[in-house]
């Protein structure tokens, strides 16, 4: 698969399908974090007097007004701070003012074209991989590069549609992803202890067999936990459980049982809410009423014990309800005992990446990943369709 490095980019109209979808609050960004690790694909293209176009989706749009909370014009603002190049905001994703100003442009130029995603508005043409827009955007250039490693798990417009009309390639921000990841995967500096949460049991399983193929230890946390404690017949009270997955987490323990650690006590409380009473109780003692939020200090202390010496550690999904500090405990004592390991510590994006920025982890581990749903799905061994289309 070839690489933006692969091709001569002078005088070349580029499109680089970034991923720039970052949190943003009254107009002010939050959080820029993808937005920095997307500038070294667009400086090297820059640098190469090539002429720059960017791509990006930015939040969920649905309706109109969706609009006025998703325009990229502020990541516009800020990328050109993060370059130290001009970035000229076209305000449409298609039309006269987009095309003209692609013609206009000169050598080292860069522009950033609206929200992709302002085009589901007209039937999910973005989302839906529409042909006729896909043809759209790559004639507006020469040379396809797709950096945006978070939406390689989804068949978009502006990645697959693109890609099957221009000469393509991936970026540096998505190899060295890839590399990263595929690393862990294939060949790991052991012992490799994987360690998944989140609250969604049904996202993880996939994953829990693909990793317990090359994992020496899997510790399963976060909400996730709860389905496979009550598949071994624990009584978990008010905790999220997914009653569909029963059977299959009561099997994957089962077949996987050497390699998989459950909690042994667990942070309860009586809601989720700042003012919940709490307690921590084993896991053979929790009442009808309890929700379990976090985990306990046994599984923390237990946890620690495993990961001393581990040579890589992967960590995908919270383990807690971080957002609350009533139980987010266990969440940053296990960022505390990473910071702190001589092993390769890799987070998977999404939440996961979102408490290590929360709690001021951000640059204290050899990666974190810009991807959450694509990192699941390569840990998962499937084909991601952005990837794969540019295989082809």
């Amino acid at each position: 698969m070839k690489t933006i490095v692969d091709y001569r980019l002078s005088g070349k109209r580029v499109i680089i399908r970034s991923d720039l979808n970052v949190p943003i609050e009254n107009g002010e960004i939050t959080d820029d974090t993808r937005i920095r690790e997307s500038v070294e694909t667009i400086k090297l293209a820059v640098n190469a007097s090539s002429k720059v176009i960017i791509l990006s989706h930015l939040g969920r749009v649905k309706t109109e007004e969706d609009k006025q909370t998703n325009s990229l014009r502020p990541v516009a603002v800020r990328l050109s701070e993060l370059l130290g190049e001009p970035v000229k905001f076209i305000p449409y994703t298609k039309g006269d003012e987009v095309e003209n100003a692609v013609a206009a442009m000169e050598n080292y130029d860069v522009i950033m074209l609206e929200n992709t995603r302002f085009e589901d508005l007209e039937g999910n043409r973005e989302s839906g991989n529409d042909p006729e827009l896909g043809r759209y955007w790559a004639s507006l250039g020469d040379i396809f590069i797709n950096d945006a490693f978070g939406t390689l798990h989804r068949a978009h417009a502006s990645n697959v549609g693109i890609s099957k009309h221009l000469p393509s390639g991936i970026g540096l921000l998505v190899k060295k992803e890839l590399d990263v990841l595929q690393e862990a995967l294939e060949k790991p500096r052991r012992p490799f202890i994987v360690i998944l949460g989140g609250a969604k049991v049904a996202d993880k399983l996939g994953v829990v067999e693909n990793l317990a193929k090359v994992a020496d230890k899997i510790f399963i946390g976060g909400g996730m936990c709860f389905t496979f404690l009550k598949a071994l017949g624990y009584n978990v009270g008010a905790s999220i459980v997914d009653e569909s997955k029963i059977e299959l987490c009561k099997k994957i323990y089962e077949e996987h049982k050497d390699k998989i650690i459950l909690p042994n006590d667990i942070m309860v409380g009586s809601s989720l809410t700042p003012m919940a009473s709490i307690r921590v109780a084993s896991i053979s003692d929790i009442r009808p009423n309890d929700i379990g939020a976090d985990i306990g200090v046994r599984t923390i202390d237990n946890l620690r014990n495993v990961l001393t010496g581990a040579g890589t550690i992967l960590w995908n999904g919270p383990i807690g309800v971080f957002e609350l500090e009533n139980f987010n405990t266990g969440t940053r004592r296990l960022l505390d005992y990473l910071s702190a390991s001589n092993g390769r510590v890799i987070l998977g994006g999404g939440d996961t990446a979102a408490a290590a920025a929360r709690f001021g982890y951000k640059d204290k581990f050899y990666h974190i990943s810009t991807g959450g749903g694509a990192t699941l799905e390569l840990l998962e061994g499937k084909e991601l369709p952005g990837l794969a289309a540019l295989s082809k």
